[in-house]
């Protein structure tokens, strides 16, 4: 999951530490081939009562700087509106926060969680705008930067990065026999498959919409995550996940 990598990026002393000297820790997440780039903080909850602030997409020395400007504000007493056009975070465009959806805390605070042993903490979520300006969910958005920075506001029920309409493979033991998914492949293509575990063979596979797979059974979000090139395995729904990189096929 997002949250081992957050786990791993640095000890907890060292965030107590940044919290009781600066009054706010960074955590900074580098981007992956499929995931894009986080930062978010700790302590402004803690120190100034006030959510915590999270970005995706940029490069992490900018979302570092980003977000220590933000916490800036806050430590002078500057209250962070949502919905509101600030032209005074990024240079040549504007910013705004949404409020983030507690239910999305698990996918992206693993460090933060652990600081307060909770996930009961607020979090606003800085989302800029791209090079004309416009905002993630304005008309004419530019494509290239719709992955960069997933909303934490809404999408709770459907969290994977791709379209709803998206085509994904399964197999009828899924669709015509109700057997559970307790395997998910992400090929390094950006293919989808979602499997019972029954050997299979091409007779057998069919091409459904990924939203489709999603509402039937909503413990799929958990691995929205997996990276190209990685499986991911269960022995029951709402089990826990194992995940592995998937081995490469030589066909020399």
């Amino acid at each position: 999951m997002i949250t081992d990598k957050a786990h791993n990026c640095r000890n907890d002393e060292l965030t107590k530490s940044h919290i009781e000297n600066f009054g706010v820790s960074i955590i900074t997440i580098p981007a992956t081939d499929y995931l894009p780039s986080f930062a978010y903080t700790i302590g402004l909850w803690q120190k100034h009562h006030h959510p915590e602030i999270i970005c995706f997409g940029l490069r992490i020395e900018t979302l570092h700087i980003v977000l220590n400007d933000v916490a800036e504000l806050v430590k002078n007493a500057q209250i962070i509106k949502i919905a509101k056009a600030y032209h005074n975070i990024f240079a040549n465009s504007k910013a705004e926060f949404l409020k983030v959806d507690n239910r999305n805390l698990s996918d992206y605070f693993g460090m933060a969680i652990d600081y307060y042993k909770s996930n009961d903490f607020p979090v606003l979520q800085l989302v800029w705008t791209d090079r004309n300006n416009k905002f993630p969910w304005e008309t004419d958005f530019e494509e290239e930067f719709i992955h960069k920075q997933p909303l934490l506001d809404r999408n709770v029920d459907f969290k994977f990065r791709e379209a709803k309409n998206l085509g994904i493979f399964t197999t009828r033991h899924y669709l015509e026999l109700n057997k559970p998914i307790l395997s998910v492949i992400h090929e390094t293509n950006g293919d989808w498959q979602f499997l019972t575990g029954d050997e299979v063979v091409l007779e057998d596979m069919r091409l459904v919409a990924l939203e489709e797979i999603v509402i039937k059974d909503r413990t799929l979000n958990e691995v929205f995550d997996l990276e190209y090139g990685q499986e991911a395995t269960r022995t029951f729904i709402g089990g826990h996940w194992t995940r592995n990189m998937l081995e490469e096929n030589d066909d020399e």
